[in-house]
């Protein structure tokens, strides 16, 4: 789905706090939006729990630091840290140039999927009036 300028994958689902959640297997993979990474700006920094750390829905794993710019990671799913991206530790970078794909950030094996994902939102209309409320606070931050 296109809002505007941004990407948002159908088949991702997406935390408020505008990071994403895709389940693979039995682990989850998560990142920043497209709509994140684009008012960031050119990001310096991602920091992160370490591996084996539990992580809880709706509560911080990280930070995402650009030149202007420190805001922190949510997690979309409670569990454990399986896997952090080493490559967007050398080259955060990623996350602008590939959010969905190369600039994903940790793995996590979760501890209630199903639960979770329910509290999660899907592409759709629902979605598409968030959004556009979240864009028109951001650009009216930014002016």
């Amino acid at each position: 789905m296109e809002i505007g300028k941004y990407s948002f994958p159908d088949e991702l689902y997406y935390h408020k706090e505008h990071c994403w959640a895709k389940v693979e297997g039995d682990e989850v993979v998560v990142g920043i939006t497209d709509f994140t990474q684009q008012l960031a700006g050119e990001i310096k920094r991602i920091a992160t729990l370490e591996e084996e750390d539990e992580v809880t829905q709706d509560k911080p794993y990280g930070t995402v630091s650009s030149g202007k710019w420190t805001g922190k990671i949510y997690s979309p799913v409670s569990g454990e840290i399986t896997e952090i991206n080493e490559d967007i530790e050398d080259n955060p970078k990623l996350a602008n140039d590939d959010p969905y794909g190369e600039g994903w950030i940790i793995k996590i094996s979760p501890s209630n999927l199903e639960g979770d994902l329910a509290k999660l939102m899907k592409t759709g209309p629902e979605f598409e009036t968030y959004y556009n409320e979240q864009i028109k606070l951001k650009e009216a931050e930014m002016k």
